[in-house]
């Protein structure tokens, strides 16, 4: 019988692209998070849907997320839960703002150390940055094997892990030992729907800064305790405080544009065999086709 495993699903509140504008940036260069509404970032949710089949397969297996950001990205972790996580962590602190790649995957490590999970999943990238390289940093930082672009986790006996990639001519699929890291491409599985039993259980889970912002001091003593969201600044994971935030981070954003690409011609087809043949030969001719 496989032993259960302790699954920790990186996960990130992201500004919609879609809705990018002239107040995105801040004066510093870093991301103006309130000027843009936030989601789930779609490829985090691709690798939470692969923990999720993990554990139906696996029983007793447990799936957490970790998530880095404001106290408004306690969201993240609800909307785990809603789909079938087991709880989550929620690293906020002043001293984590403007991070970049290399300041973010050092605080996940140390959050990660406390966990001690056997696997950690991530989405590949995310849109705010798409840079593909939190995850593939957190590993290196952990001295784990990683697995990227997977599209499917196909087997996982609790000592070796099975993974199908997807590459760009194709897919290979590969094994590694445990504990490991798995990156996840945006072709696997999309992510099961929230359930309406955990949506009901969890909708009151909160962190003890949102309790305070509504007014409360600390938790409820009635409050269960599976409606606490953990949440750990800067003392709580350790570490070097250099290497947080922007003190941390040598990478600097100079500017962001928001670009709306334009057609500088158009031209109105019909479905006659002569309009088609034209167009067929037109993109023949510039080697769009052919």
């Amino acid at each position: 019988m496989t032993k259960p495993l302790k699954i920790v699903v990186l996960a990130k509140q992201v500004p919609d692209t879609r809705n990018v504008g002239k107040n995105a940036m801040k004066e510093d260069g870093t991301v103006n998070r309130a000027a843009l509404p936030a989601i789930f970032n779609p490829e985090d949710l691709n690798a939470l849907e692969q923990a999720l089949r993990l554990k139906d397969r696996i029983p007793g297996t447990t799936v957490q997320l970790l998530t880095m950001g404001p106290g408004r990205a306690a969201g993240i972790i609800r909307e785990g839960l809603f789909r079938g996580a087991d709880g989550g962590v929620l690293l906020t602190d002043r001293k984590f703002a403007g991070a970049d790649t290399l300041a973010t995957s050092y605080a996940l490590m140390q959050a990660i150390g406390k966990l001690n999970p056997d696997l950690i999943i991530a989405g590949r990238q995310a849109i705010d940055g798409d840079t593909a390289q939190v995850g593939p940093q957190v590993a290196e930082k952990l001295h784990w094997p990683q697995v990227t672009y997977a599209e499917d986790i196909l087997s996982c006996n609790g000592e070796r892990i099975a993974v199908k990639r997807r590459l760009e001519r194709g897919v290979e699929t590969v094994s590694a030992p445990l504990p490991a890291l798995i990156t996840v491409h945006g072709s696997a599985a999309a992510c099961r729907s929230r359930h309406a039993k955990h949506l009901l259980k969890y909708k009151h889970a909160k962190t003890l800064s949102e309790l305070q912002d509504a007014g409360n001091n600390a938790y409820d003593t009635n409050q269960p305790e599976y409606l606490r969201i953990t949440e750990w600044g800067v003392a709580d994971v350790g570490g070097d405080e250099q290497q947080f935030g922007l003190a941390g981070s040598p990478t600097k954003v100079k500017k962001i544009e928001n670009i709306v690409f334009q057609a500088k011609e158009s031209k109105r087809l019909t479905a006659s065999d002569t309009d088609v043949n034209g167009l067929i030969k037109e993109l023949m001719a510039n080697h769009t086709i052919g």
